[in-house]
């Protein structure tokens, strides 16, 4: 006769891990910018660091796609065709004020009073061009974090 054969199951262990370690949802951002090669530059960088980007390259363009869905950050260039930044902006405080809480400017006219006044006026996030990668990413970690997001 056979002795019976008894199988001690596994011990499972538990692993804790902080927040840190878990990845953070891709953020949505809307990218508007008319200077084509350097969007997709912007563009690529952005991706790597984990955010879905919709570019645009003018406010006209923009504003369709902001009344179509809804953007974490909107970086957004200042001078640009058919509809500048400043119009943009307005427009979006208009339609979607939540979203006017979300903007970062940028811009290669740092001297232009009527750039300085408008993002004076509105409290604007800037960023002058030419600036770094990373001072583009802190800007956006400001305006996610301002925002609760």
């Amino acid at each position: 006769m056979r002795k019976p054969i008894f199988i001690r199951p596994l011990e499972q262990k538990t692993y804790e891990v902080s927040d840190d370690e878990i990845p953070a949802s891709p953020r949505h951002l809307l990218l508007v910018e008319d200077d084509e090669a350097y969007a997709n530059i912007l563009k690529e960088y952005l991706e790597t660091s984990n955010f879905i980007v919709t570019m645009a390259k003018d406010g006209v363009e923009a504003l369709k796609q902001v009344m179509g869905a809804d953007f974490d950050v909107i970086v957004c260039d200042m001078l640009m065709p058919k509809m500048p930044g400043n119009m943009f902006y307005i427009a979006v405080e208009k339609t979607k004020p939540a979203l006017a809480k979300r903007f970062v400017f940028i811009t290669g006219h740092e001297s232009d009073p009527k750039i300085s006044s408008f993002l004076k006026q509105v409290r604007g996030l800037s960023l002058f061009k030419p600036f770094q990668m990373h001072q583009l990413l802190e800007a956006i970690g400001v305006v996610i974090k301002k925002n609760g997001l």
